[in-house]
């Protein structure tokens, strides 16, 4: 991939990138919409990923071209301004533009900028974070200042917040951020706090990508973040991980039914990565397994952010030998199922599950088959 990046730059722009970086995609193994609430979640870096060349320019203007599309967008060298339409994926870079300031680092004036991924979009897989942690990396570069990769973690975050506008969690910047190959990134949120734990030897991740809606900004993700806000609130605490199931209980009269359904789902999400980190250290993967099932169905009863073809996956993969456990992966409302496999789940067992989506919806998943790999860097 890198030396395809550095053709195209050049093809591009009549001269070599100055910098090239790359940051990887992630699996959210465990641990559904707990960040934005404090909690504790478990994500694996994968090996595919976003790639980003840039050159300063003398001139006043950014340059931004997209590998995927194969456009380019031209921009001046100001204050970043939100696009729509086709070129709105400029949004996830010029959001990082836009956040160095507020962490005392400066951004690069005139630019020519090019991303390439092998990480398919709409797929829970968190290329919006790729792109962010690989731009910052980029521009930091291009100014030659250096940060470390907690702060490279939270210019990622930043961006997404504040301009793109989805109120997301520290989940997908920090797995993209701290990955380690054949390693699971635990995530305090509340510090935030990171590690790694190994996974055990002989497991797998499969990825089936259903190509249904996946567009977080719309509304959906927001409307799972308000509901979780006004029940911590209700509650009276801060976050909700400060609560716990039986403080739930006790305070359910002061909820809504959705309210209760959305906080419970969190609540009880956190308590099963905390067992999955147990169960791991173990190699219990049998209890790995069913807490990723109990996982998809919390969020599909009571979290509501599942689909009816995200499900069947999860229906037919359980049934499937050699698969430990499967659940949606990401925020939901489409994109993808993640299923953690051994040996015995392979490329004939992936396309019959892939067959009987087809059978049923009409439609054909992509089918990934991903490691746990490093994280953000300059390559």
């Amino acid at each position: 991939m890198k030396a395809q990046l550095i053709a195209s730059f050049t093809a591009v722009y009549g001269r070599a990138p100055e910098i090239i970086t790359r940051a990887p995609g992630r699996i959210e193994f465990i641990g559904n919409h707990t960040d934005y609430n404090g909690g504790v979640v478990l994500g694996a870096a994968v090996d595919r990923g976003v790639w980003v060349a840039a050159a300063a320019n003398a001139e006043p203007r950014r340059r931004f071209h997209s590998g995927i599309s194969g456009e380019t967008v031209e921009l001046p060298a100001g204050e970043p301004v939100r696009q729509e339409g086709g070129a709105s994926w400029t949004n996830y870079p010029q959001g990082v533009l836009a956040a160095l300031p507020a962490f005392g680092l400066k951004a690069p004036g005139g630019f020519d900028y090019l991303a390439m991924s092998d990480l398919p979009a709409g797929a829970g897989l968190s290329s919006s974070a790729a792109i962010e942690l690989a731009s910052a990396l980029a521009f930091l570069g291009l100014t030659g200042e250096s940060a470390d990769r907690e702060t490279v973690v939270k210019i990622g975050k930043h961006a997404e917040n504040h301009f793109v506008g989805v109120p997301c969690g520290i989940l997908d910047q920090g797995v993209s951020g701290f990955g380690k190959a054949d390693h699971l990134v635990f995530i305090d949120c509340r510090g935030p706090r990171f590690d790694t734990v190994p996974m055990p030897a002989g497991t797998h991740f499969w990825i089936f990508n259903t190509h249904t809606k996946h567009a977080l900004v719309d509304g959906l993700y927001a409307a799972r973040n308000r509901a979780c806000v006004e029940a911590a609130k209700a509650l009276g605490v801060s976050l909700l991980v400060e609560a716990d199931a039986a403080a739930l209980e006790a305070g359910r009269g002061k909820l809504s039914e959705e309210s209760f359904r959305r906080a419970k789902h969190v609540i009880e999400e956190i308590a099963r990565v905390g067992e999955t980190v147990k169960a791991l250290a173990t190699g219990d993967l049998a209890a790995v397994g069913a807490l990723l099932t109990a996982s998809h169905r919390s969020s599909q009863h009571l979290f509501e952010n599942s689909t009816r073809e995200l499900d069947f996956l999860v229906d037919t993969l359980v049934k499937t030998p050699g698969v430990h456990g499967a659940r949606l992966t990401g925020g939901g409302f489409g994109g993808a199922v993640m299923a953690l496999t051994d040996a015995n789940f392979g490329d004939a067992e992936a396309a019959r599950v892939a067959a009987a989506y087809e059978a049923e919806f009409s439609a054909k998943p992509d089918v990934l088959h991903l490691r746990a790999g490093d994280g953000a860097a300059v390559v």
